[in-house]
C-alpha cells in the first residue's frame, strides 16, 4: 500500500492518471540515427504513401499521434512537442524511428549562412528594374 492509503503506486498520479516516463517510451534511448537532422524548427511531413501507423503493432501510440498531426499539415519537432506535451528529447527519439520506417520526412530550414546576400538581390532588383 502507498503513502497515501488508496493503494495506489506512486507511477499514478490522481489528476493526470497513469505515468510513464519518457525513457519508457523510447526504449532507453536518447537519440537516432536522424537526430542529427531535428533541429526544433526542422518541419516533419507524413509521407503520402506510407502503410496505416496503426496497423503496425511496434509502433507507440505516441508515433502514431506524431504521423496523425503530420497528415493533417506539416509540423515542426517543437510543435510537435508542445502539442503531444512531451520533451523534445522524446519526440526527437520517436520522429526518428518514423524516419526510418519511411512513415515521415524532415525538411530542414535553410541556415542563414546558405541564405542569398542581401547585397546581391539588391542588385537583381535593380537590374529588373533597368530593364
Amino acid at each position: 500500500m502507498s503513502a497515501d492509503g488508496e493503494g495506489r503506486s506512486h507511477w499514478f498520479d490522481d489528476e493526470a492518471g497513469p505515468v510513464v516516463r519518457p525513457y519508457a517510451m523510447t526504449r532507453g534511448r536518447t537519440s537516432s540515427a536522424a537526430q542529427h537532422r531535428l533541429d526544433l524548427i526542422a518541419t516533419v511531413v507524413a509521407e503520402p504513401g506510407a502503410d496505416d501507423p496503426e496497423a503496425d503493432p511496434t509502433l507507440s501510440p505516441e508515433h502514431v499521434d506524431i504521423v496523425g498531426l503530420c497528415r493533417d499539415a506539416p509540423q515542426t519537432v517543437a510543435g510537435l512537442a508542445a502539442e503531444l506535451d512531451l520533451p523534445v528529447g522524446v519526440v526527437r527519439v520517436l520522429v526518428g524511428d518514423l524516419v526510418d520506417l519511411e512513415s515521415v520526412r524532415v525538411n530542414r530550414p535553410v541556415p542563414p549562412a546558405e541564405l542569398p546576400d542581401e547585397s546581391i538581390l539588391r542588385d537583381v532588383i535593380n537590374g529588373l528594374r533597368a530593364l
